[in-house]
């Protein structure tokens, strides 16, 4: 349900409280709002996050916003939004923190419970993460598995920027498990499929990559 629709909705059970005197409305009034104020806890959570990956400053409140979003979620038995709300936890200990060991928890729930509600946008967030984690603790073989269910799952939501960050990904386990043509053709399909989207951002990483990788 949209912000506005939210609104609206909790205006109309506060006239059936008052004028209808309707005692049930006020307690579903609330979680009208609550589903609201998680939505809004969460939007401003991954604004924080996206201004930490710009200036690398930390900010204390992007956890606590993550936090206060899984709890009303959890509250009110939203699988999904907790879901999303957990990954974001998750990433803020694994990216912000560096502190793997301490997102494995929240990233493993976040893609149970994605996987349960049906969501799998935030599914290929979380193998994403998971990946990425498997890469650093030296499980290349469970990092490109979970890096290729990410993409597949990004492929069919045709979220082909996110398929471009994968491939880059996949194309450094590619290098290092010594099949460096396959990395190659990684990071040319990544730079393509980033310059047919206008991700600057992606196509910079892939040449990056590139040149790290010493990839003709």
């Amino acid at each position: 349900m949209a912000a506005d629709e939210r609104i609206e909705q909790a205006e109309l059970l506060y006239e059936r409280a008052v004028f209808g005197g309707d005692p049930a409305a006020p307690d579903a009034a609330d979680r009208v709002l609550d589903a609201l104020e998680a939505d809004l806890q969460l939007a401003r959570g991954r604004v924080v996050h996206a201004r930490f990956l710009a200036d690398r400053v930390v900010d204390a409140r992007e956890l606590e916003l993550f936090e206060h979003a899984a709890r009303l979620y959890e509250r009110l038995g939203d699988t999904r939004g907790l879901g999303e709300a957990l990954f974001w936890t998750g990433t803020f200990h694994q990216v912000v923190c560096g502190d793997t060991e301490a997102a494995l928890p929240a990233l493993r729930r976040s893609l149970e419970l994605a996987r349960q509600a049906g969501d799998r946008l935030t599914a290929s967030y979380a193998l994403r993460h998971l990946g990425i984690a498997d890469h650093m603790a030296g499980r290349l073989d469970t990092a490109r598995t979970h890096l290729e269910e990410s993409t597949r799952l990004r492929r069919e939501l045709e979220f082909l920027p996110g398929v471009a960050a994968n491939l880059i990904g996949l194309a450094y386990l590619a290098a290092q498990q010594e099949r460096r043509d396959d990395a190659s053709a990684l990071l040319g399909e990544a730079a393509e499929l980033a310059a047919k989207t206008a991700s600057q951002g992606i196509l910079r990483q892939a040449e990056e990559a590139r040149a790290e990788l010493r990839l003709s």
